[in-house]
Formats: C-alpha cells, structure tokens, sequence
C-alpha cells in the first residue's frame, strides 16, 4: 500500500519532534455544532488505548484519524508522536491527529480509551503519483476525480460508485477537512470502494499542480463557469473537480482548473446535489471518449 507524507507545517514541540496533533477541525455543516446528529462509530472501527494504538501503527494498519486527549502529555503519548513520525518518514502513514477534550472521548465509547481513540479505514490508500504513472504505461487515458471539502459520508459513497462504474482510475481527497471514510461510505458505494484506488493527500493544491505538469487537463464543476459541460473538449487525460455543497470549490483549488463549466440548470432550485454533478460530469466524459473512438 501507498500513503503520501504528512504535511511539513505541523508545529514541533520543544525536544525537537514534529508535533502531528497540531491540526485544524473542520465542520462544513452551516448549522451549529450541537445541531449536527451524531453518528457514534461502531466499535469495530475504532481502536482504544494507548499502547493499542502504537501497535496498530507498527502493523500498518489503515488509520483515519487519531483522537487525544487535549492535556495528555504522558511518556506513551511522545512515544505514540515518535511513531507517528517514523512512519511518516518511512512514507508510511498519512492520518490526521487532534487533540480534543476528553468529553469528546466519552461520548464515542464507554471503555478505557486512556485518552486516545484511532479510526480505522476500511479502505487501503494509494498514492497518485503511482497511479497515473501506470494507467500512462498501460497506454490509457487518466480520468480522475478530485474532491474539495465532501464531508458527507453518503455522497462520497454515491460519488465512489459512479466512479466505479464509469472506469475512474483514482478518487483524490484531501487529509484534513474531508469525509471519515468508514463503513457507511462502503455501503453507500455498493462496495466500489473495495477496488477503487483511493488516493489521500496533505496539500490538495499540490496534488493538481502535480496533475497538471503530468499532462492532465483540470476541470472544475461550478455554476460560476460561462461554458456547458456538454460544449467542452473532455476527450484528454482528465480530473475533474467537485466541490462541497455547502461552499463549493475553494478559491486557490479553482485557480489552479485550466477549465471550468457549468451544468445548466432550468428549474428553480439551483444546484444538484454533488454526487449527481459528479455522475452528470462523468458520464459526459465516456460519451465524448466513445464518440471519439467511433
């Protein structure tokens, strides 16, 4: 399996180690916090302990996102940040790392957490570079899809399953202020994401400037665009970009898209929900790619 390196901006602590629970929350929801429902894991995704947790890391085991307790500061909680950036410098591992109030804690399990609580994905993730580079050597046509700030587990999976069916070679997502891909996301994307490559990345920006140099033309789906989906050349090496409901595709994310169209909208509501677009967006691509081939 293949992970990408975690980011380079976490802060370091004063002995000198990277401090890789130095990262931001993010809830894309518009309502408040305390209006949000809770979905509380199963049991067999999480992984409670300290020590539990340090092993898993040592086994490889897929890890989403690891939660601490805000004032830990124990002698297992600098060994668990020296494995997490062992395995970072072995290209290893790529989860997020926050330190939240042991509430928080409380509310996910009722068992000995001990002040730290680990996701684990149901998915392996792969790493994009590795991917274009063999769908390019197979002699084929790179078509992947780029999520900016999807955050509901059930339109990933929607999105994962039109992918699947439509021959998409990667589905790209960010690390941080993305979905929790966990059981319900399998289940919603009728097991695609069993053989879909996933690929999670730190820096999203990065990752597009990546497939641009390779040779793949960036498109965005956005209501701001002037130009149909239908009226633009999709037949190339291509990603396309969807973003959030709520927000849309960020600002520097959209900046980077060499194009951007539109899907015409004729009634009075104005958007699609985004795994609709994202099957709209993708379909269109196989109908222009098979009239090409013809």
């Amino acid at each position: 399996m293949f992970y990408k390196n975690l980011s380079s901006s976490a802060a370091s602590d004063k002995g000198g180690r990277r401090d890789f629970s130095a990262q931001r929350s993010y809830v894309s929801d518009k309502r408040k916090v305390s209006d949000l429902p809770v979905r509380r894991p199963k049991e067999s995704e999480m992984i409670f302990g300290m020590r539990a947790v340090i092993e898993a890391i040592d086994a490889g085991k897929n890890l989403q996102k690891i939660l601490l307790r805000r004032d830990m500061s124990s002698s297992l909680s600098h060994e668990l940040n020296d494995k997490l950036q062992e395995a970072n410098e072995r290209g290893q591992l790529l989860t997020v790392v926050q330190r939240v109030p042991v509430e928080k804690l409380n509310q996910l399990t009722s068992k000995n957490h001990q002040g730290v609580i680990a996701f684990l994905s149901p998915v392996e993730f792969y790493r994009i570079e590795d991917i274009v580079q063999q769908v390019f050597e197979n002699g084929e046509t790179p078509l992947v899809m780029v999520l900016d700030s999807i955050t509901d587990v059930r339109n990933f999976g929607a999105i994962a399953r039109s992918c699947a069916c439509a021959g998409v070679n990667a589905v790209v997502v960010p690390a941080h202020n993305s979905v929790l891909i966990n059981g319900d996301a399998v289940k919603t994307s009728a097991g695609a994401l069993h053989t879909l490559p996933v690929c999670r990345v730190d820096n999203l920006e990065d990752t597009l400037r990546y497939l641009r140099d390779s040779g793949l033309d960036i498109a965005a789906a956005t209501e701001h665009a002037a130009d149909s989906y239908t009226a633009t050349d999709l037949t190339g090496p291509l990603a396309i970009v969807m973003g959030s409901e709520e927000k849309g595709i960020s600002d520097k994310v959209l900046a980077l898209c060499n194009k951007k169209v539109k899907i015409p909208m004729h009634g009075t509501i104005e958007s699609l929900n985004v795994s609709v677009a994202a099957g709209i967006m993708l379909f269109e691509v196989l109908r222009q790619r098979n009239a090409v081939e013809k």
